[in-house]
Formats: C-alpha cells, structure tokens, sequence
C-alpha cells in the first residue's frame, strides 16, 4: 500500500529536502539568490543530475561566501558554466542511464559482438 501511495503523491522525504534546500536559497543576500536561481537552471538542463547533492554543495559554498563577504564571482569565477559543470562531476545523471538502457537493448537483441 505505501508504494502505491508514495507513487500518487511522491516522495515526501525529498519534498521535505526540496523545501529545506529552498529556504535555504531564500534566504541568501540577492546576489547569491540570483546566482543560485540561475546555476540551478543550468544544471537541470544540462548535466541530467538524479540528486540535489550539487545544490546543497552549492547553497553550502554560497552561505559560507556571503558569511565571509565574498563576492559570488570571487566563489565561481568568470566562468560560472564551469563552476556548474564542476559541481556535477562524477554525479550520477539520467542522461548515464539512458545510455546504459541503450546500449543493454541493443546489445541484448544483437548481441554483444554484433556491430
């Protein structure tokens, strides 16, 4: 029955999470809101991330730059898609799993040696 429900209304544990992450974001000073608001766009883009581990690793570098008054380029650098490519290294992403369930179809109906 609890994986019925939990399929009708999600996962509450990572609604939860969501919901923590996002005040947490809410409240950084407006630069780093900006900043985060736009490098969390990016990311859902372009990298296929499962897990919100880059953005907690995000807010966590954010709340600690505004705490030491940094500026948010002094944390990312000019290049902020890098820094946002960086923070995603090495995550799982969907975009893997995708490739995984390609290359399994294929080598299941052809066989592995068929090329």
């Amino acid at each position: 029955m609890s994986g019925f429900l939990e399929k009708v209304t999600g996962d509450f544990a990572g609604k939860r999470e969501w919901r923590a992450v996002k005040a947490r974001y809410k409240a950084l000073p407006e630069d780093y809101r900006f900043a985060y608001e736009e490098i969390q766009k990016y990311i859902w883009t372009t990298s296929g991330v499962e897990t919100m581990a880059p953005l907690k690793n995000l807010l966590d570098l954010f709340e600690e730059g505004a705490a030491n008054g940094r500026t948010v380029l002094e944390i990312t650098g000019n290049d902020v898609a890098a820094f946002a490519d960086e923070l995603v290294r090495g995550e799982k992403s969907y975009f893997e799993k995708k490739r995984r369930e390609l290359n399994g179809s294929i080598q299941k109906k052809l066989g592995k040696d068929a090329r």
